[in-house]
């Protein structure tokens, strides 16, 4: 089942599937465990813990996994989460219509250039498709920089640093108004 897809010019098609938590668990594992990867938080997991924490994921209704493919070659996660019923909401205040996001790319040995600056953007839009969702979040850990950075290029504004107990994270939002209309 397709839940999103979209050309994306000189680079393909990007299609995003439900995350099958034992079919791709050995796949996800092998982007997890990667250096590059360590703030996803899973370097040490085996391709069982995985897939068990994928599929506490598929059981909630207000948390998505996604497989992300580019011309039906898997190049990430793309998780979806409702911040109200998520452990963040301890963290600051929800307000109505936030929505939370978390990404992970990585196209393995394919030479994609400008993969995330033609992904990230295409996924935000997908996500502002509905009209109950007033502002993203994210909560990178604050050693992330790229991801920090990207958020940033992307419109994002940076809120508090804040304690998850298994990160310290930098809270992230992005309004609405200020997605559709970045140079206000």
């Amino acid at each position: 089942m397709i839940a999103f897809s979209e050309k994306l010019p000189g680079l393909g098609e990007l299609v995003m599937i439900p995350l099958d938590p034992v079919a791709h668990a050995p796949l996800v594992h092998s982007w997890v465990v990667k250096e590059r990867n360590r703030f996803w938080g899973m370097p040490e997991h085996s391709v069982e813990q995985v897939s068990e924490i994928y599929a506490f994921v598929d059981s909630l209704d207000s948390h998505h996994a996604y497989l992300l493919l580019l011309d039906d070659h898997a190049i990430g996660i793309f998780q979806t989460y409702q911040p109200a019923l998520d452990p963040v909401a301890e963290c600051y205040e929800v307000q109505p219509g936030d929505f939370g996001l978390h990404l992970l790319l990585d196209a393995g040995d394919r030479k994609l250039p400008h993969v995330t600056s033609m992904v990230f953007p295409a996924l935000l839009r997908h996500l502002f498709t509905d009209p109950s969702r007033t502002r993203l979040i994210a909560e990178p850990d604050i050693r992330n920089d790229r991801m920090i950075t990207r958020l940033q290029r992307e419109g994002f504004t940076l809120g508090p640093i804040i304690d998850m107990g298994h990160k310290q994270a930098r809270l992230t939002f992005l309004d609405r108004s200020r997605f559709e209309n970045p140079k206000e």
